[in-house]
């Protein structure tokens, strides 16, 4: 029987991603809709004829093995950047090394950019003239929107092909091909498998990573059976995938607002806690829950406003996690709260006229009389002291420029408080009416 120390050797020729990795299409675990018979990306290997394309993904779903693999079945010399320690010099010796490739066996050049998002607008202008004449085969790979982080001259020369994060099952099928071709003297239970996997969420990179510290840990400890426990006693807390300034952090604060807009609290409460567990900034949040109070709820329910308030005032005395609870009773006070985005509508449409219309001058009757001067010029003359007047309203009288064209910006709902808001608006405006017909007569 084999001893502990032959299972688990001290070194490893080979690490276990480079052992995992994919030498044929085939072997890729993932991506389906575009891998699978008669998809775009299946269509385009089986065509052998290289064309300029980005990878839009999270981490850990193949962008680099794509790109690798692109090479191969293109027979194409592979030159890879990284766009966080790239400039524009790296750029031209990548061209420059594409030339001679040319030059000497007539191959193609794939140019492998990962991050490309990262590329200043200077730096993608520097290879643009070399992807259009067809020297270089621009292969990029981005975890964010291409549309917002590359020019589009270049991308209106790439395919865009979006990659998804790998599901629990594709998951267990690269757990397994670990298991077998490289962690043969480890077993796993159902229990410890579903800890990594769901840990991994969907990122093969960070399930390969795991499973290579939980085997350093079981060599350590001497041991070939993993189960649940020791899975959560060796690894330390895996915060769930995403970049706290990228794509995926901004689709979830996206989720979670417009849950609280759609007056769904369970929902709410979910995206509000996987940003927890991401590793969003509980201030951030707070933040975003005081912004919904007036965006969406509003006059609806002023009180939103204060709870919201208070609920970011008690996470900064309490901190984490006991002041989360504040929030999270914000976030399911605010889902429940009447809505109405009129006060935001009103807002909106009244910085955008102010925004196109000159500076009208502001009429004698409303401007301030500290003077004498300013009394013989007329300043406040005519003016109506409106808590002098029947129900402290002067009727008729118009607080706009003169020569303003009628507004009519704010219109409350008939939801909450506003009910109350448009009854008394109603009124008001009735008053205006009636003193008009007078004026008239």
């Amino acid at each position: 029987m084999s001893s502990v120390s032959e299972l688990f050797p001290t070194s490893h020729p080979v690490p276990l991603a480079e052992a995992l990795r994919p030498r044929t299409l085939d072997e890729v675990i993932g991506q389906q809709h575009l891998l699978g018979p008669g998809k775009p990306l299946r269509l385009a290997f089986e065509a052998r004829k290289p064309h300029s394309l980005i990878f839009w993904g999270p981490p850990g779903v193949g962008k680099t093995t794509l790109a690798r693999l692109m090479a191969d079945a293109f027979d194409a010399e592979f030159l890879a950047l990284s766009a966080v320690f790239s400039g524009v010099k790296d750029i031209r010796e990548a061209v420059a090394r594409a030339e001679v490739a040319r030059a000497q066996s007539g191959r193609p050049t794939i140019l492998f950019v990962d991050e490309v998002h990262r590329f200043n607008k200077a730096q993608q202008d520097a290879f643009l003239p070399y992807v259009e004449e067809g020297l270089l085969t621009l292969v990029g790979a981005t975890t964010e929107n291409p549309s917002f982080e590359v020019i589009s001259a270049l991308l209106s020369r790439a395919s865009v092909y979006v990659l998804n994060p790998l599901s629990a099952e594709e998951m267990g099928q690269l757990f397994e091909r670990a298991c077998a071709r490289a962690l043969q003297g480890l077993s796993f239970d159902s229990d410890a498998r579903d800890r990594l996997i769901g840990h991994a969420d969907g990122d093969a990179r960070r399930l390969i990573n795991l499973l290579e510290r939980t085997q350093t840990a079981a060599t350590t400890a001497q041991r070939a059976h993993i189960d649940g426990a020791f899975i959560d006693d060796t690894l330390s807390q895996n915060l769930r995938r995403f970049d706290k300034g990228g794509e995926a952090f901004y689709d979830q604060i996206s989720a979670l607002h417009k849950s609280v807009r759609g007056s769904h609290p369970d929902a709410a409460l979910y995206w509000f806690c996987r940003m927890l567990d991401g590793g969003a900034d509980p201030r951030y949040l707070a933040r975003r829950i005081v912004r919904m109070s007036w965006e969406d709820v509003g006059l609806a329910d002023p009180r939103a406003a204060q709870v919201a308030a208070i609920a970011a005032e008690t996470y900064e005395r309490l901190g984490s996690p006991e002041g989360e609870l504040a929030l999270a009773e914000a976030v399911i006070y605010m889902a429940m709260a009447a809505k109405s985005n009129a006060g935001y509508l009103a807002y909106n449409a009244a910085r955008a006229f102010v925004a196109k219309d000159g500076s009208r001058p502001v009429p004698l009757r409303l401007r301030n009389a500290p003077t004498k001067l300013m009394r013989e010029l007329d300043y406040g003359k005519d003016y109506r002291y409106a808590h002098h007047e029947a129900e402290a309203y002067a009727a008729g009288e118009t607080y706009f420029p003169d020569d303003m064209p009628p507004v009519e910006w704010y219109r409350p709902t008939d939801r909450g408080l506003e009910i109350r808001i448009r009854e008394k608006l109603a009124h008001l405006r009735e008053l205006d009416r009636e003193a008009m017909r007078k004026a008239k007569k």
